[in-house]
């Protein structure tokens, strides 16, 4: 039997947000290279979970406030996305996301993308809710 103690470290919440995918031909421009609005898709969905982990409430996108595209990213290279809370009002938090990403023969890593998305907590009545601040233990 497996001892779930041994997996403590796997087992708890993690800080920071990583979520991998492979690009495939679906989501190219007319250039050939990862389409903008895929991009972005992407960096959200990391960005609502690291604010869902942070708040353990139901969130929703209310703000991007930057997202830049710094590199190109290229069919069958992996992208991480990587999301982390940065900052908390007393109901909405801002989410740091990076994209990278990584030719999978080769290992080689580039910063692509980057972005500061605002998250608000609502409740069952849709109106804002309270969150724990940055650093704050729940």
């Amino acid at each position: 039997m497996t001892d779930p103690a041994s997996y403590s470290e796997v087992l708890a919440a993690p800080a920071i947000t990583r979520m991998t995918d492979i690009v495939l031909p679906e989501q190219l421009n007319h250039r050939g290279t990862l389409f903008g609005g895929v991009a972005l898709s992407m960096m959200d969905r990391a960005a609502f979970v690291a604010a869902t982990r942070h708040s353990r409430q139901t969130v929703v996108t209310v703000g991007v406030e930057q997202v830049d595209y710094v590199a190109p990213v290229h069919i069958g290279e992996i992208v991480e996305v990587v999301a982390e809370v940065i900052a908390t009002g007393r109901t909405s938090m801002t989410i740091d996301v990076t994209m990278v990403a990584e030719v999978l023969l080769t290992g080689e890593r580039r910063l692509c993308g980057t972005g500061h998305f605002v998250f608000v907590a609502i409740g069952p009545d849709d109106r804002p809710i309270e969150i724990p601040q940055v650093g704050a233990s729940g």
